[in-house]
């Protein structure tokens, strides 16, 4: 009985003071990160403005996301246009920077690539590079006299390179089936059906040409960062792997798609997870380059514009929170697809 009330104790002793080197972390967190939550969540409940004290708001029910989902009014449109503006980013951004990225680690992993060091070293230098001052770069390159419509103009694609081709209103794939004729007058079905205040034919409109630039500026600036993760799980591969493979005859490709890529599966996941959770929140490219537009308004930049120029704390709020349920559904969803097979 004496040896159990010893043990007793120190176990507790243990609790106690494994409590006590949590303590700080669980504060910290606490302060900064659940109370601010809570908070947040109790304005997008309230009518303020943020330039009065928050405690002469006043509660307005679920007045606010009303007034984003069900209402019909601009703010809905605005809404489901930054809902489809962030859609076709997430989908564009995202398998495209996971596939090169996943490709460019294979090449500098390779021990017989001269310079290798160097170019490890220049692939990841835009990622850490300040994105105002890559965005501001691009914003001169994409400029009327800039060197990329110089180039369009070069290789007879002038009709792109004016001085609006930036705001240009028309999405890609609209852009695309304008070269068959294809238009909303069309497809009178499309242009008629609408969601949420826009058109079917609106809604699979591409992203538009603004969009598609800041597209390729965000995959030139993170394929770095996911090179490195990669490049790090095929480092920790086993050789012995491939030169058993290589005894049995496996080509170069077959040994990636059989060997590589299956192993890479939890890497890969993770990569396309914090993919996901960074495309979902794109701001600053969106700020330099093209603030206030509606063809490349993102969710994120809704937030802004809504919480901080129209002094709507209330539905900046509101929408910051849909934007945190569309990115942990669509995180969820990325996982029960995935994750199963990464884990293998």
């Amino acid at each position: 009985m004496a040896t159990r009330s010893v043990v007793r104790g120190l176990r507790r002793q243990d609790l106690t003071w494994g409590y006590a080197f949590l303590a700080p972390a669980l504060i910290i967190l606490t302060v900064f990160l659940v109370v601010p939550i809570v908070m947040a969540l109790w304005v997008s409940f309230r009518e303020w403005t943020g330039l009065q004290p928050l405690g002469e708001s006043t509660f307005v029910g679920l007045a606010n996301y009303r007034a984003i989902l069900l209402d019909d009014t601009v703010r809905r449109t605005d809404f489901a246009r930054a809902i489809r503006n962030t859609l076709y980013y997430v989908l564009t951004v995202v398998p495209l920077q996971t596939i090169l990225a996943l490709s460019l680690a294979v090449i500098v992993n390779q021990p017989r690539l001269p310079g290798r060091s160097f170019f490890r070293t220049a692939y990841y230098f835009p990622a850490i590079s300040s994105s105002v001052a890559i965005s501001l770069i691009f914003l001169f390159l994409y400029q009327k006299g800039g060197l990329i419509n110089y180039i369009l103009t070069l290789i007879t694609l002038g009709h792109w390179s004016n001085p609006d081709w930036l705001t240009n209103s028309n999405g890609t794939i609209h852009n695309l089936l304008g070269i068959f004729g294809i238009t909303a007058n069309s497809v009178p079905a499309l242009a008629d059906a609408q969601f949420m205040g826009l058109s079917l034919w609106e809604w699979i409109s591409g992203p538009s040409v603004a969009m598609t630039s800041i597209i390729m500026l965000n995959i030139w600036t993170t394929i770095g960062t996911m090179m490195l993760i990669f490049l790090a799980a095929l480092q920790d591969i086993p050789t012995f792997v491939y030169e058993a493979a290589a005894l049995d005859g496996a080509s170069a490709w077959q040994m990636f798609t059989k060997i590589t890529v299956p192993l890479l599966r939890p890497t890969t996941f993770f990569v396309v997870t914090i993919g996901l959770i960074g495309t979902f929140q794109v701001f600053d490219q969106i700020f330099v380059m093209a603030p206030g537009e509606r063809t490349t308004l993102s969710l994120a930049y809704m937030v802004y514009r809504t919480a901080f120029r129209n002094a709507s704390m209330g539905e900046g709020t509101a929408i910051a929170f849909l934007l945190f349920i569309i990115i942990f559904a669509f995180t969820l969803l990325q996982r029960r697809l995935t994750s199963d097979r990464a884990t293998d």
